[in-house]
């Protein structure tokens, strides 16, 4: 990719963007079946959501990787690499879907499952992966 696109593409709010409208759309489609503006509403919940734990979640991961990871310094073995692996994905995850629930639950959705299953999946999926790639250029 050459620069200027690779500089867009990584721009955070092109990501906080494509997250409003990608899962914004989702939570529309999950809704299909209720009156328009329900799932209209729907969608613009969690849009904004997840707009937001995209602007969020990768500065949390790497923060709370980093601390696990200077806490444990003295620590050598398995301890400190663990916590730092385990802990950061696990963290996000309960926080993301208690947020997803708790704000849906509020707004009125119909369709909760449905309408958090894949923004929860995409959310763990990330979290996952990028705190293995930050734990592992850690303990080189």
């Amino acid at each position: 990719m050459s620069q200027p696109k690779r500089s867009w593409a990584s721009a955070t709010p092109v990501h906080v963007a494509f997250g409003f409208l990608v899962m914004g759309a989702w939570g529309v489609f999950a809704n299909r079946v209720h009156p328009l503006p329900q799932a209209l509403l729907a969608g613009l919940v969690q849009g904004a959501l997840s707009g937001t734990i995209t602007l969020f979640l990768k500065k949390g991961l790497e923060r709370m990787n980093k601390m696990f990871m200077t806490a444990r310094q003295s620590d050598e073995g398995i301890g400190r690499t663990f916590a730092a692996l385990v802990v950061p994905p696990v963290v996000t995850v309960s926080i993301i879907s208690t947020i997803l629930i708790s704000v849906h639950s509020i707004a009125g959705t119909p369709e909760i499952a449905a309408t958090v299953a894949v923004p929860l999946l995409v959310s763990t999926s990330y979290a996952i992966i990028y705190n293995f790639n930050l734990w592992k250029a850690a303990v080189r």
